[in-house]
């Protein structure tokens, strides 16, 4: 008798540890939120813009589609993103789920304002995850970026998502970052943050552009691009790189994967090395009680076009095409890093980082006025580029019809 009371007892107790998931979500009580979009309306308020997936629309093939968007925008103005989000259930028959949340669009009126105060619920809430990857919509609102549709990939979210990351990898000029390395970048003192910029190239009538019609055209008139990086001073947009300063903060910063770089061939003519490989190593130091940065950029690619009349079969001419890649490309950094220090005067390369690394005890007088030492800090450039293949074939055939 007694051991089967002692049994009744744990079952009880098993029991009230195994009541089911609390806490669960119904999938057809959600709505999927792949995009927000984050701007300020003129009266002080936050504009909040969220794409949900159409789940019938973007299900199987056999799922009965009507051939609608695959996506519906929803919108809802607020004194806080957080009331902006409760106020769309006015209109949505579901609750805005966000935890697979791809991309966040800050508009670049609110971008100058200051991205704190907007962020800290993305931050904060324990539904949404931290790896979505943030950019600004550069001279728009981010809602005009959200309600373009896209060709290729049926939920505009994904083709964001997607071409930000080849970008990032193929061309260099941008930089896919997450939430938590924003974040990081406003709290820190040796490294601002960057964010990439967005636009919508919108050609003719902006009926059609935004409807089903954009996608059903061989050349859509209304397309979403990537520019370059904007600047930031803590939480506030202050200036856009252009285009090779962009893709200098990304080597400086190791985030180059891959590029392009057009060289000049040595009797006239134009070359490309194809960069496959890079690597930057920064050291700073104090140097008669000043700061100075040292960077080692030891690059690997290959001849990827030739447009001119040179013999690469001689070791003679890959070295020389090595001698000018080197010269050019520490002159465009060189060039880069002295334009962001005298017009931004913001360090988003991380220089107070390693000066802090280096030497901590001079780091903490420093720090105080980190941007006025930055805008006169030394940075010596040194470039190692070497050419490891020159492609299928041997010389152009343009050798055969000068």
């Amino acid at each position: 008798m007694k051991r089967s009371f002692t049994m009744l007892i744990m079952l009880i107790v098993f029991l009230l540890f195994t009541t089911g998931c609390w806490n669960r979500r119904e999938l057809n009580e959600l709505a999927i939120t792949l995009a927000i979009g984050l701007d300020s309306t003129r009266d002080g308020q936050y504009l909040v813009t969220a794409q949900v997936v159409n789940p019938g629309e973007v299900a199987g093939k056999d799922s009965g589609g009507t051939g609608n968007s695959p996506v519906v925008i929803y919108q809802a103005t607020g004194k806080t993103v957080f009331e902006a989000f409760r106020k769309m259930t006015k209109e949505s028959p579901r609750k805005i789920y966000p935890s697979h949340l791809r991309m966040l669009v800050i508009g670049e009126s609110l971008a100058r304002e200051g991205i704190g105060k907007p962020l800290d619920l993305l931050s904060r809430d324990w539904e949404v995850r931290s790896d979505f990857y943030t950019v600004v919509a550069k001279g728009m609102n981010a809602e005009d970026i959200l309600k373009v549709p896209t060709a290729i990939e049926k939920i505009p979210a994904n083709e964001l998502f997607s071409t930000l990351v080849v970008s990032e990898k193929a061309w260099a000029g941008t930089s896919a970052v997450t939430l938590d390395e924003l974040i990081a970048g406003m709290v820190s003192d040796g490294k601002k943050p960057v964010l990439t910029g967005i636009q919508a190239d919108i050609k003719g009538d902006e009926e059609t552009s935004m409807s089903k019609q954009n996608v059903e055209m061989i050349d859509p008139p209304a397309r979403v691009k990537y520019s370059n990086l904007a600047v930031f001073k803590k939480d506030k947009l202050v200036g856009w790189l252009d285009e090779k300063q962009s893709k200098t903060y990304n080597v400086i910063t190791n985030k180059e994967k891959s590029t392009v770089v057009n060289i000049p061939c040595p009797k006239g003519g134009k070359a490309v090395y194809e960069v496959k490989k890079s690597n930057t190593e920064m050291k700073g130091k104090i140097k008669n009680g000043k700061p100075e940065i040292d960077l080692n950029v030891r690059v690997e690619g290959n001849v990827g076009e030739v447009e001119c009349h040179i013999d690469l079969t001689k070791p003679e001419t890959i070295e020389k095409l090595e001698e000018i890649y080197e010269k050019e490309t520490k002159e465009m950094f060189k060039k880069a890093i002295e334009q962001v220090q005298e017009n931004y005067k913001v360090d988003v390369f991380g220089f107070g980082e390693a000066i802090h690394r280096a030497d901590p005890k001079a780091w903490k007088k420093l720090k105080k006025d980190w941007d006025k030492n930055f805008e006169n800090l030394p940075v010596n450039i040194k470039v190692q580029g070497e050419i490891r293949r020159v492609g299928t074939v041997g010389n152009s055939f343009l050798e055969k019809i000068k």
